[in-house]
């Protein structure tokens, strides 16, 4: 099967401090810097490793580009420090974020669009979100068995199902 994408990067995007509002600026920012992303639904999924009360929004990216991975992870972590993450605390990992942005893998070939979540990633709950990006990515059926948590910029909506979003090129 043929796909019409580009080599690129596989994300896994969360928030477990004011998750709605930093998913939003999340996807905001990426746009600012991307042309085009595709989404997964975001998935509403309880802390884990990490003692919290906060819940988390979950989502996987795909950013088809050509940068290096050192540049967008630089871009990433700078992201999550003006969003109030302290990427210095060497506990930062099991602390509440309100960003957590992670290469997950990198895409190179239409095969990269076949593998299956375990083989990308050993957090397991972001196999539903994994799972489906590619599936849409590549044109194929997934039944999801969680309903996504619709998120709102704007006049764009995204959240309950996979999609594409490109940037709005004509806003003031």
């Amino acid at each position: 099967m043929q796909i019409d994408h580009k080599a690129g990067y596989l994300m896994g995007v969360g928030s477990n401090l004011s998750p709605h509002q930093n998913i939003a600026q999340i996807i905001e920012e990426l746009l600012q810097q991307f042309s085009q992303l595709s989404l997964s639904r975001v998935l509403h999924i309880p802390p884990v490793g990490m003692n919290s009360q906060h819940d988390f929004l979950n989502m996987a990216v795909f950013i088809e580009t050509d940068i290096a991975k050192t540049e967008l992870k630089a871009f990433c972590n700078d992201l999550e420090t003006q969003l109030g993450r302290d990427r210095n605390d060497p506990a930062s990992k099991i602390k509440d974020r309100a960003a957590d942005l992670d290469i997950l893998f990198q895409i190179t070939h239409n095969d990269d669009f076949q593998r299956p979540a375990n083989s990308i990633t050993d957090e397991y709950f972001l196999y539903p979100v994994i799972d489906e990006l590619l599936a849409y990515l590549s044109n194929r059926p997934f039944r999801s068995l969680q309903a996504g948590v619709e998120i709102k910029i704007d006049d764009l909506t995204f959240g309950e199902t996979a999609t594409t979003i490109n940037r709005n090129t004509t806003a003031g």
